[in-house]
């Protein structure tokens, strides 16, 4: 019995903490975005007043779905989905698994990865886009299309999803999987690393593209998760440097003027503005902040 304990105790210490956490089943975290779904390409796709709406939602929903089922196969047990599109509310609840844990609505001080600690295994990205920065890409944006022409981070453009990994990076979490368009691809590669990823549609335009059809974006998305999950300990957190430098430009004069206001914010120029965070949990919340807040909101 002392020899079996020994064996256990030194496997606990000397074991990589992924193949530990095989054993018990991986938690993966989910964050899920709507314009790099499958057949989406314009805004009657992406709120409630589009004519293709409801059609949208069953595609990324039916993705998320596809997601889960490829991260059970290889050994994923535990799930949080971040439905971090438009409202939040966009995913059909009563079609997702009955295990899974759903973030819905804003606001959230981590945003799109609310919710995610370091507890979890692995983060998977399934609908995103391109950023503002980028001059190909379905709907390509970061965080607002009206509002925000850069958003920087020590220097260097971020799309949605380097933030959202660098973020993930806070908690010791590596980014494994990503599906979209092929410029979203292209440019998280180029960010974070060659990580598993779902072409589901070709970019022509900012408003159309060569897509594939449902089932078969379905299925890749399927095969890359179980592909990328198989080999989780392959890849590395996305981790900045701190503290973190986060510059704002917007494409109004106004918002970087009345931001000024605040002794924490520099104005570095007549559309932007810098703000030094501690951390990427610091720069998450005035980012939340910056977007959300409204003198008008109530209760």
């Amino acid at each position: 019995m002392r020899a079996t304990a020994s064996l256990y105790a030194f496997l606990i210490v000397a074991l990589p903490s992924a193949q530990l956490n095989a054993q018990d089943g991986y938690k993966i975290y989910i964050s899920v975005d709507m314009e790099g779904v499958v057949g989406v390409v314009s805004s009657d796709h992406l709120g409630p007043s589009g004519f293709e709406y409801s059609k949208a939602r069953e595609w990324m929903t039916a993705e998320v779905n596809a997601a889960i089922e490829g991260a059970r196969a290889a050994g994923a047990t535990e799930f949080v989905i971040s439905d971090s599109h438009g409202n939040g509310e966009n995913l059909l609840i009563d079609r997702l698994p009955a295990d899974v844990t759903l973030i819905r609505s804003w606001p959230r001080p981590l945003m799109m990865m609310e919710g995610i600690d370091e507890t979890f295994d692995a983060v998977i990205f399934i609908g995103y886009h391109s950023s503002t920065n980028n001059p190909t890409g379905v709907r390509a944006h970061t965080f607002s299309s009206g509002r925000l022409a850069g958003i920087y981070l020590n220097g260097t453009a971020m799309p949605e999803a380097g933030i959202n990994a660098a973020i993930a990076g806070h908690f010791g979490v590596p980014v494994i999987m990503i599906s979209g368009d092929d410029a979203a691809l292209e440019e998280t590669r180029k960010l974070i690393g060659e990580i598993e990823g779902a072409v589901v549609k070709q970019a022509i335009s900012y408003q159309s593209a060569r897509t594939l059809m449902p089932g078969v974006a379905y299925n890749l998305i399927r095969e890359k998760v179980t592909s990328a999950v198989g080999r989780i300990g392959d890849f590395d957190s996305y981790v900045l440097e701190t503290p973190i430098t986060l510059d704002l430009v917007f494409k109004n004069y106004r918002p970087s003027e009345m931001l000024a206001y605040l002794p924490i914010v520099e104005r570095t120029d007549s559309h932007s503005i810098r703000f030094m965070g501690r951390d990427m949990v610091e720069i998450s919340k005035f980012l939340e902040f910056v977007l959300t807040y409204d003198a008008s909101l109530s209760p």
